[in-house]
């Protein structure tokens, strides 16, 4: 029986203002707050509402035929919840329908794992850690920024505890295997990998709406007779994409949105099933490594990270941007940490690129490859600036070493504590949170509450506590008092 896994990407660029040399220490705000408002909002109106209406739509209509999956940015997260929370809503709504698996990904969307190993691992972490908060539930799987993968950044997210990655099914990578198989990290078999077919995500996210395309006008039918005429041994169908492909790329009046709430039931007349990454992953054995010796990612035809690193002035803001990486990664300062992930952001380094991107390419507020490089350099030189007057540049190794042992060995006890923990309610009986939404999620629910909600009425739980200790340390004073009086006279 084959397997469909459809994944879709969350991720919405911080765009950056205009910003000069003669700024520099004097202005440390680098957004323009305008067009990230422009820009989310837009986004969330014509493709992220609709969309996620619609699988809503599915996920009642056909309950536990239909999967999908999701990885968000932190950095959208912020977006979104400060400009579009309805979006956070319908996710949180779609969770609970428990057809629904969430990803981890880097916080920022930036290319840390190329960079910074402990900068990927915070990122990571802090993106799971956002992901239950809202959602119920830690990540098992994870998605590199724009499926940036290669044997050592599968090791470490294997070292990290994970327990499959998403990957681009590269044809320079593959050469003659399929996509539609399970593989595993080269460095570490107990990381499984499920890698894109291009061609049939692309069908979706750049062809669907082309009136030259030969396939034009494509239907769900014609789609899923394509998978099931896939050899019988090719299980495993991996569609992934970026969900703005349904309502941006490819427009609403294409008819995106009815081609996508047709496919399951036309799936299932063939004997085709929806499936979450983690739940592949638990059923399917691996059927070889998966040697990835450089960096491939889903962009451009090359498959690499060319975009992103292919010219001497993306490669000189690379380098000079994580060279502070280490005095980031101990700095308390919310502020320093926010324009952080930020700036870290791929899109920052794809305005520089100077390949031949074709008529479309966006290029956001530069008018050339340069003008983006100087731009981001002017922003850098401030962050930096900041940075150093924190931990200056004469701050000895052995310090900063010792700074960034101590924070380790601490996550290291936070980890050891939680396990503890676990152990002793396990011993007693005690059930998780977690673990009790978990039972319940086949039973119908409420309305997931909203972050702001949440927290106001954990206040008043609080405040509500507070009240009778109040009361009874009011009623114990007076005999306290008398006491006291009694003892004096004895004496």
């Amino acid at each position: 029986m084959k397997t469909i896994c459809l994944y879709f990407e969350i991720h919405q660029n911080v765009h950056l203002k205009r910003y000069r040399f003669f700024e520099i220490g004097k202005d440390h705000y680098y957004f323009d707050d305008y067009e990230n408002e422009r820009g989310i909002t837009e986004t969330a109106e014509r493709s992220y509402l609709p969309a996620l209406r619609t699988f809503l739509e599915m996920a009642k209509l056909y309950g536990k035929a239909f999967k999908v999956a999701f990885s968000i940015s932190g950095c959208a997260l912020e977006l979104l919840e400060q400009y579009a929370p309805e979006v956070i809503e319908l996710l949180q709504e779609l969770n609970e329908t428990g057809c629904v698996e969430f990803l981890a990904e880097p916080y920022s969307h930036g290319l840390s794992s190329l960079a910074n190993e402990d900068v990927f691992r915070e990122e990571v972490a802090r993106q799971a850690k956002k992901m239950k908060e809202l959602f119920g539930k830690k990540p098992t799987v994870l998605r590199n920024s724009s499926l940036i993968y290669s044997d050592d950044i599968g090791g470490l997210v294997a070292d990290m505890g994970y327990k499959g990655m998403i990957a681009e099914g590269a044809k320079h990578i593959l050469g003659w295997k399929s996509p539609h198989f399970v593989y595993h990290c080269a460095q570490n078999p107990n990381l499984k990998l499920l890698l894109r077919d291009y061609k049939l995500s692309d069908d979706i996210s750049l062809r669907f709406n082309d009136s030259s395309w030969s396939e034009y006008p494509l239907f769900a039918d014609t789609y899923m007779d394509w998978i099931a005429q896939l050899p019988e041994e090719e299980k495993v169908i991996n569609i992934f994409m970026e969900l703005c492909a349904l309502g941006i790329y490819q427009p609403l009046s294409s008819n995106i949105l009815e081609f996508i709430k047709a496919l399951p039931a036309v799936a299932k007349d063939r004997g085709i099933t929806f499936a979450t990454p983690s739940e592949i992953i638990a059923k399917s054995k691996s059927v070889a490594p998966m040697e990835v010796p450089y960096p491939m990612s889903w962009n451009d035809e090359e498959r690499d990270t060319s975009c992103w690193l292919g010219n001497v002035m993306q490669r000189e803001a690379f380098n000079k941007l994580y060279s502070v990486a280490e005095r980031v990664l101990i700095c308390k300062d919310r502020r320093i940490t926010q324009d952080w992930d930020r700036i870290q952001a791929s899109n920052n380094f794809r305005f520089m690129t100077t390949k031949n991107m074709g008529v479309g390419f966006y290029r956001g507020i530069y008018d050339s490859p340069y003008d983006a490089f100087t731009n981001y350099m002017n922003i850098l030189g401030d962050f930096i600036n900041r940075v150093n007057s924190l931990y200056p540049l004469d701050i000895e190794n052995d310090e900063l070493n010792a700074l960034l042992t101590t924070i380790r060995n601490q996550a290291d006890e936070i980890s050891v504590k939680d396990a503890e923990i676990a152990r002793l309610q396990a011993r007693l009986g005690i059930i998780p949170d977690e673990e009790k939404k978990a039972e319940k999620n086949a039973e119908p629910k409420m309305k997931a509450m909203p972050a702001k909600k949440v927290a106001t009425a954990k206040k008043t739980a609080q405040t509500k506590k507070a009240e009778p200790k109040k009361e009874e340390a009011k009623k114990a004073a007076p005999k306290a008092k008398a006491t006291t009086k009694k003892a004096a006279a004895k004496k």
